[in-house]
């Protein structure tokens, strides 16, 4: 049975993690973290106001907050806590330490931009389509009160797009108005960001061509469509020594 604590149990994502592992029979809910929300109940758990409120579980989950993640994984590396990060918005100096704190603790931790399998593989299937359309562009669409933008979904995509693609093509620099018009280039690929009320996470990938256009598009409709991945990095951190980035590699 593998002990699972939740970080931002109060969120919307907390909330159906807690659920999620409830329900799992090789799965045991023993802790729930949310400074903003102590005291109140969380699935039959009292929500801490502290991380000393995961004492005892093995696997932490985090989706909180890209200011909060980090002070998080420190506190669960240094009392031997594996750590699934669903958090988006580290940086690269921010995962470098993370490397570096695993090969000096005995925590574990996998950070993954999404979790849902779908995302995932529309990713590998962007990777496979830049082989052959160097031109291309990104829209991730998510519900207002995400934090970070670009997602680290599309960062990831955008990232993949760039390593794969043959040749070279740069999306054209707008005249007008207003230039971010065009939204931000990530290596060489215009990412474009929507937050609006009534999304949940979804992302399209454009690929252009000679007389053709190839759209690869992914819609997770509710967040119940990320729990199937996020079990997964629970019941697989422990053998995933150090750092593991993205879902993708667990799939493998």
């Amino acid at each position: 049975m593998i002990r699972v604590g939740v970080l931002g149990a109060a969120g919307r994502m907390g909330q159906q993690v807690g659920h999620a592992v409830a329900s799992a029979d090789d799965l045991e809910l023993v802790a729930a973290v949310d400074p903003d929300h102590a005291g109140t109940d969380a699935g039959g758990i009292v929500i801490a106001g502290s991380l000393d409120g995961l004492a005892g579980a093995d696997v932490a989950v985090d989706f909180t907050h890209p200011s909060a993640v980090m002070g998080n994984i420190r506190w669960c590396l240094s009392h031997g806590v594996h750590v699934v990060v669903g958090t988006t918005g580290l940086s690269t100096e921010n995962l470098d330490e993370v490397r570096a704190l695993t090969e000096h603790t005995d925590g574990n931790v996998v950070v993954a931009p999404n979790f849902a399998l779908g995302a995932v593989l529309l990713l590998r299937f962007a990777a496979e389509a830049a082989r052959f359309f160097d031109a291309a562009e990104v829209i991730e669409l998510h519900h207002d009160g995400k934090a970070d933008a670009p997602s680290g979904t599309a960062l990831a995509t955008a990232r993949a797009i760039d390593a794969a693609r043959a040749g070279e093509w740069s999306a054209p620099d707008a005249i007008g108005a207003d230039p971010s018009a065009r939204g931000a280039d990530v290596q060489g690929v215009r990412v474009h960001a929507v937050r609006l009320p009534g999304l949940v996470a979804h992302e399209e990938v454009l690929f252009g061509g000679p007389g053709q256009v190839l759209t690869l598009r992914h819609d997770a409709l509710d967040r119940s469509a990320f729990m199937p991945g996020v079990l997964l990095a629970i019941r697989s951190i422990a053998n995933r020594p150090g750092l593991t980035l993205g879902l993708d590699a667990l799939l493998d």
